[in-house]
């Protein structure tokens, strides 16, 4: 064996050629995710020419050949020669890693592109891309190919106004690098952009789809985060009129936060640092969470809502029903965490705490009527979250559990590893008898579900916690609920739903996505959720058995076959029709199955989907269904 290991094996990657080689390092992913990811790096720069004060409007159009134009009314980028490289600032920006304006405080005070690689890996990432500058009466422009290689010097190409600046990108994504796919979704553009616009207020934000049906949208906020709130809780029922607004800035850090109580038992917090979706909280949203549960501790006891020996609300509790958004601005935000989506910056969190403290310290004491339903609301959750206790000591594990003692419900696996542990969650006892059979016993835990589970999205955590079936999945988990939660004790590492293809299938695998969106939040967003993919038809032709998901799979097979084939097509029995070999070789196999994995990328859009459809409110669901019907399939009907 060669083991010599020399100077000649150490490689230098020049340009961008890093990028093009590990693209994973600078977006995260070549997936849908990170093509988008490209859109957002280019909306970043404009959205910071906003930030400084000299963008109003910014236009994305996606054209038809899913090449994207990013067009704002900005300053325009500068259009000298570097002085560090030699080259127009303008080939700078897009060729060289690290270079751009929001490193020395000069160009801009706060950004969202903190890394200034934005840029130059859109344009690595790219067959081809486009610059278009408006700037002192000219446009310049350039272009770049194959990865990021100047096809010729910047250049002036037109005149144009005095009056107008901006910058214009446009590029098209390498289909070499983004091998699954350079199509846009425009859903997902959309929500990112309407929750640029929120905010931004006043900030217009247009968005044009030249494909197919030519969708566009048109996002601008004047109310900025009051307006985000307002759409939060726009299928819910405020607990008060007024959305509460607070700002303030200290030290060059500002603090933005508005919030509406509504009747629901969940919260909906969320917040941003320079307009970046904090997902793992930071010091900005813990000043905010302090500040909240001591204001409303001290308001309910200054009103003798609170007796001297009564027990303070909790955090929990004064979160219940809260619809929140928190937005910081700093000159220089430090992220940590585990997808560096935490702010990390101490003096942030005093900052918030005592911004925050003052303005609802003082909504409370100018509208007491207000502050009262608030009190009254978190005293309500604060006796459930006391019966919610109880009930949660019935679900705690006790030793290891198996089919003879765990109510007789349960068949474990062999297995205690985690990680190569999996359960599946099985319509109906039939269904789950002949999955107890096919199963690999060792790692593949069977769990049958008897009927539909309670709508938690409807119920606070002590109802919920009185519901067997609810009860059984806890305990399965391991994990615990509510306080109690821990991730580190799941049981397993695949929490599989395995249920028919129709509609109560259907309906039961939304009341159990809804039961771990709302109490089991972390394990979706680590990805321990899938969905079983049972096959719609079974294709026979001489010894050959295809199982197929689908009309257009069917369809696909059926013309691989030569014309002269003899073939048979059957519908496929319902989980609880087939035997422990049919329901193993369709759905259970590791080496045959097909798995759908449920992430929640957007929990706001999450969070306003399962409102809708599992909420309170009628008419926001009517409209859905009317909306969404044409995409519907499986109709036992």
């Amino acid at each position: 064996m060669q083991n010599e290991y020399s100077d000649s094996d150490i490689q230098v990657l020049e340009g961008l050629e890093a990028v093009r080689k590990r693209p994973g390092m600078y977006i995260g992913t070549t997936s849908s995710k990170g093509l988008h990811h490209l859109v957002w790096e280019i909306v970043d720069n404009a959205v910071d020419e906003s930030l400084a004060g000299y963008c109003d409007d910014i236009e994305v159009v996606v054209h038809k050949d899913n090449s994207v134009s990013v067009k704002d009314d900005g300053r325009g980028m500068p259009v000298g020669i570097n002085q560090k490289t030699g080259l127009s600032t303008i080939e700078t920006i897009f060729t060289v890693l690290h270079a751009g304006g929001k490193f020395g405080g000069g160009g801009y005070k706060v950004s969202g592109g903190l890394h200034g690689v934005g840029a130059s890996v859109v344009n690595a990432l790219s067959s081809w891309l486009e610059v278009r500058v408006y700037r002192e009466g000219e446009v310049h422009y350039q272009r770049f190919e194959n990865g990021g290689h100047p096809v010729a010097p910047m250049h002036v190409t037109d005149e144009c106004s005095k009056d107008r600046t901006g910058t214009t990108v446009t590029f098209k994504a390498d289909p070499t690098i983004f091998k699954e796919t350079t199509e846009y979704d425009y859903d997902t553009l959309a929500n990112r952009l309407r929750e640029l616009a929120f905010l931004n207020k006043g900030l217009r934000i247009i968005l044009i789809d030249e494909r197919g049906d030519g969708r566009q949208d048109t996002f601008c906020y004047n109310g900025g985060i009051v307006e985000y709130v307002a759409m939060l809780n726009k299928n819910k029922q405020p607990l008060h009129d007024e959305i509460i607004y607070v700002e303030g800035e200290e030290n060059g850090v500002s603090i933005e936060v508005a919030m509406q109580y509504n009747d629901s038992y969940n919260s909906s917090l969320y917040s941003f640092t320079n307009n970046i979706n904090t997902y793992e909280g930071g010091t900005h949203e813990d000043g905010v969470k302090f500040a909240l549960t001591k204001i409303i501790n001290n308001y309910a006891r200054n009103n003798k809502m609170l007796k001297d020996n009564d027990d303070s609300l909790t955090g929990d509790d004064c979160r219940e029903g809260l619809a929140m958004i928190i937005s910081c601005k700093h000159p220089d935000p430090q992220f940590e965490g585990q997808t560096k989506t935490k702010l990390g910056n101490s003096e942030v969190r005093k900052i918030a705490s005592d911004i925050f403290s003052e303005g609802f310290e003082r909504f409370l004491m100018e509208n007491p009527s207000v502050a009262r339903a608030i009190v009254e609301k978190c005293m309500t959750a604060s006796r459930a979250r006391l019966a919610a206790k109880k009930a949660r000591e019935m679900t705690r594990r006790k030793g290891d559990l198996d089919v003879s003692n765990f109510f007789g419900k349960l068949a474990d696996c062999k297995s205690k590893d985690a990680q190569v542990s999996e359960i599946f969650l099985v319509e109906g006892d039939s269904a789950g008898g002949s999955a107890i059979k096919g199963r690999d016993s060792m790692t593949q835990a069977i769990l049958p579900l008897r009927g539909k589970i309670l709508n938690v999205e409807k119920a606070r955590l002590d109802r919920a916690l009185s519901n067997e079936e609810i009860r059984t999945i806890i305990t399965a988990f391991g994990t615990g609920i509510g306080e109690d939660f821990n991730i580190d004790k799941l049981r397993y590492n695949k929490i599989i739903i395995m249920t028919d293809a129709d509609v109560d299938g259907s309906h039961i695998r939304v009341l159990l996505l809804t039961l771990f969106y709302r109490f089991f939040k972390p394990i979706v967003e680590a990805g321990h959720v899938y969905a079983a993919q049972p096959p719609l038809f079974v294709i026979k032709h001489g010894k050959t058995i295809k199982y197929v998901l689908n009309e257009e799979e069917r369809d696909a097979y059926l013309a691989t076959l030569s014309p002269n084939t003899k073939y048979e097509i059957a519908r496929m029995k319902g989980l609880g029709e087939m035997d422990a070999e049919e329901l193993n070789e369709t759905t259970m196999d590791i080496n045959k199955r097909i798995l759908r994995q449920i992430t929640v990328d957007d929990a706001i859009a999450a969070d306003e989907i399962f409102t809708k459809l599992m909420g309170e409110e009628v008419e926001p669901r009517r409209e859905f269904i009317a909306a969404n019907a044409q995409f519907a399939e499986n109709l036992d009907i």
